[in-house]
């Protein structure tokens, strides 16, 4: 791609790409609209918390880099369109895969396929490869096939909208369940109770020896 976008820059430009597929009688969309897409807590990852403001600034760059417009329709309330389709020349199941890989990040084709039926049906992962393929094999590729990782099955796919992304992110241990933080917290403070019980021991031990020492100068 001979474009880079920020992080917030993905998730605003994959929230326009979704909302004209799921809800076309919404679309385009006003900012305040826009900044709940990207904030939404379903059907992204990570989960943002952007303000009007960040999102202002996404625009702006989006649309010096011709991705974004400002609609034409009118009205009482600026709303914003993608131009993603007419710049790059892509087909709604297109379009689809990658608002998938803005919005939730690197997925394998069973993940892309269930995930992005609710945009554009897939008849079958075969539907979902071509498509793949085809994103692939572009004169400036929009995707990329990432490594396998160890003790998974599939590779993942990623959008290239922001750059290769960093494998070394995909290389770190996964994030405890909140159970099992809880546990760990929970160990963590049994132990250093021990800890403070064990030094109280030593403490009245000491005092005790004390007391002792003390009666024995009056016998």
């Amino acid at each position: 791609m001979d474009l880079t976008l920020g992080e917030t820059e993905v998730r605003v430009l994959g929230s326009l790409i979704e909302k004209e597929l799921t809800t076309p009688e919404y679309y385009p969309l006003s900012l305040n609209a826009l900044t709940n897409a990207s904030n939404q807590k379903s059907n992204r990852d990570p989960v943002m918390a952007l303000t009007e403001e960040d999102v202002v600034k996404a625009l702006d760059a989006l649309r010096f880099k011709q991705l974004v417009v400002l609609s034409a329709d009118g009205g009482r309330v600026s709303k914003y369109r993608h131009l993603l389709a007419e710049k790059f020349g892509l087909m709604p199941a297109e379009q689809a895969i990658i608002c998938e890989l803005l919005v939730r990040g690197p997925q394998t084709v069973g993940e892309l396929r269930t995930r992005g039926e609710r945009m554009h049906p897939f008849g079958d992962l075969a539907a979902v490869e071509e498509v793949l393929h085809e994103l692939i094999q572009r004169e400036s590729p929009m995707i990329t096939l990432l490594p396998r990782q160890p003790g998974r099955k599939e590779g993942r796919y990623a959008q290239l909208f922001s750059g290769m992304p960093d494998m070394s992110l995909d290389e770190r241990e996964a994030a405890p369940e909140a159970a099992r933080v809880r546990v760990m917290a929970e160990n963590e403070r049994i132990a250093k109770l021990e800890v403070e019980v064990a030094v109280l021991r030593e403490e009245v031990t000491e005092l005790r020896q004390m007391v002792e020492e003390f009666k024995k100068q009056f016998e």
